[in-house]
């Protein structure tokens, strides 16, 4: 019988869509039990959603996504008490990143070792704690300068596959999920049996 992880999921609004709902009900699904957490928000507020698309353009689209309910307020929680974390990448971590807490949060996971999954822009605020130098990455073609600026060596893998360095899997963007999850949940010591 596999022990429930206790995850730390770090929101904002206008994250991607895709990149919040979809992991944290598959966690969630699974067994493990997931805090979703933004700075100045408590349990029972909500976190707009942006989605974001492919459509043959020199970048992605962005629509109206969905409002997010958290589940846990962010002043309250402790890295400590937690196995793993799990960033969404959209527009928040483009703000997030500038948060203090959000830092000390992320370093934290990367000190102790503990598995870390970052998707798409989520890779941002990787880079603003010093977490990536020296390890291979992957997050959306945008931030491949920042990873290589501070350190890392960005991955340039099919935008449906993840990549895993160490306790660190990652992914350029939500159509990775099958294989990012699949990669986190080995991390996370899940087994899965048919």
């Amino acid at each position: 019988m596999m022990s429930a992880k206790k995850i730390l999921l770090l929101a904002g609004d206008y994250v991607e869509d895709y990149e919040i709902m979809v992991p944290f009900q598959a966690l969630t699904m699974v067994g493990h039990i997931v805090h979703a957490v933004c700075p100045q928000k408590k349990q029972g507020d909500i976190v707009r959603t942006a989605i974001h698309d492919f459509e043959g353009d020199q970048t992605y689209s962005e629509k109206v996504g969905h409002n997010f309910t958290l589940n846990a307020t962010f002043a309250d929680i402790k890295a400590s008490d937690y196995d793993a974390l799990l960033i969404p990448g959209g527009r928040a971590p483009e703000y997030l990143r500038l948060n203090p807490d959000i830092i000390t949060i992320v370093k934290h996971f990367a000190e102790t070792n503990k598995p870390i999954a970052a998707v798409c822009h989520g890779a941002q605020i990787l880079t603003a704690a010093g977490v990536v130098s020296g390890k291979s990455c992957s997050a959306y073609p945008a931030v491949a300068p920042e990873i290589n600026n501070t350190g890392g060596c960005w991955v340039d893998i099919a935008v449906t596959d993840a990549y895993v360095d160490g306790n660190l899997v990652t992914a350029p963007a939500w159509p990775a999920h099958p294989q990012w999850l699949a990669k986190f949940l080995e991390l996370l010591g899940t087994k899965i049996t048919l």
